[in-house]
């Protein structure tokens, strides 16, 4: 398989995966920056052996569950059963440094598709590319800087991204007074 064909397999892969675990309706949706290089992982793929710190911290904050290899696929399924799903800022993986701000007018437009009731953006450079676009398109964006899980951040993420959620739940019911009158 040449490189474009592996590539072009990767991402019907990825595709096909996202739309097993993908929500009727989205209540939380989480972009990230970009698939992993190793087109072996993906976060909704249920068989990933190494370097899934993105999917397991997401299943422990928002499901209160620990995940395991084993009940990666069990998880997923209630993730999406809870109206969550994960999208990426770049359909392709990326190389670090990479600009990421030609992604930004596609997010824009994928996001307002998928019309989820809260977004919320994990990693600073997503953040930093992308947040003053989706505010500005009006779309439910959380307001905070959450780095990715990785290298050491776990901490830093788990603090932030539960503050984030708290944003979103308090966002949820103030629009859903308004929408009662």
């Amino acid at each position: 398989m040449t490189g474009d064909g592996e590539a072009s397999a990767a991402r019907r892969r990825r595709e096909r995966w996202a739309r097993r675990f993908r929500p009727a309706e989205i209540d939380l949706l989480v972009v990230a920056e970009a698939p992993p290089s190793d087109l072996g992982r993906y976060i909704y793929f249920p068989e990933v052996a190494t370097h899934d710190s993105l999917f397991r911290e997401l299943a422990a904050l928002i499901l209160n569950d620990a995940p395991t290899r084993k009940n990666k696929p069990d998880l997923l399924d209630a993730l999406r059963d809870a109206g969550v799903f994960l999208i990426d800022l770049s359909l392709e993986p990326i190389t670090k440094g990479e600009d990421l701000s030609p992604h930004v007018p596609s997010l824009v437009r994928r996001v307002r598709q998928l019309a989820p009731r809260c977004v919320i953006l994990v990693k600073v450079t997503v953040y930093d590319v992308a947040f003053e676009a989706l505010q500005s398109a009006g779309l439910p964006v959380v307001n905070e800087r959450i780095p990715f899980p990785g290298s050491g951040q776990q901490v830093n993420f788990r603090s932030a991204f539960a503050r984030a959620l708290r944003n979103c739940r308090l966002n949820a019911r103030a629009q859903a007074k308004t929408d009662a009158h």
